[in-house]
């Protein structure tokens, strides 16, 4: 039992989540997210398909690289399940026929915000791809159009640049090919004028430290 009484949540919980929503392990904490909507979910397929070729199957780029949807990532006592990750080939060479998760940390890890989880995200999922290991994430966000681009250090995540728009850009560690955010949002409708999807994104520097 913890501290306060409440008993640390197990994979048991994980495997009895109800199947409609995404059931996670964060700091001993179970988190239960609906199934992402929309925009959300049509920017991370149009994201998948654009590094998939290039870097998992070596059309068009260098290959080198394992990209999944969604697997479900055990990290010590954390059972994370980000929108898509990736494991340079020398670190996951292949993955086994009945292999329901993965315990080998990522290389890059993407999370789409949504509203309902933007928060999460980044406070308490970012911690733990630090501590994992992971060097590199990027946080999407379909209503404001913008990519955000994060590197490991030892003082914490680097803001390395925001990107926004219909930006064309190289982006770590993708930066071998162009990236046309474009196509990311291309199938989401604008937001009506008013709403809060519509305002704009706040400001960001790069070179701004998130803490571990």
């Amino acid at each position: 039992m913890s501290e306060g009484g409440k008993r640390p949540a197990t994979y048991q919980d994980v495997l009895d989540a109800p199947p409609h929503v995404v059931a996670e392990i964060l700091d001993g904490e179970l988190h239960l997210s609906p199934r992402p909507g929309g925009p959300h979910t049509s920017a991370a397929s149009r994201l998948g398909y654009l590094l998939g070729p290039p870097f998992d199957f070596g059309q068009g780029g260098p290959g080198g690289w394992t990209i999944l949807v969604e697997p479900e990532l055990h990290l010590a006592a954390n059972i994370v399940v980000p929108d898509l990750a990736g494991w340079r080939r020398e670190r996951l060479a292949s993955i086994a026929a009945d292999q329901a998760y993965f315990t080998v940390a990522p290389d890059w890890c993407c999370e789409v915000l949504s509203r309902s989880t933007a928060a999460t995200d980044r406070a308490t999922k970012l911690p733990i791809f630090l501590r994992a290991g992971v060097q590199q994430v990027w946080l999407v966000d379909a209503r404001q159009r913008t990519l955000e681009i994060l590197r490991a250090t030892a003082a914490g995540w680097l803001l390395v640049a925001v990107h926004r728009g219909d930006a064309r850009v190289r982006a770590e560690p993708f930066d071998a090919i162009e990236l046309d955010l474009a196509v990311l949002w291309a199938a989401i409708a604008a937001a009506p004028r008013g709403t809060r999807a519509s305002e704009a994104g706040a400001e960001y520097d790069a070179d701004s430290i998130y803490g571990p």
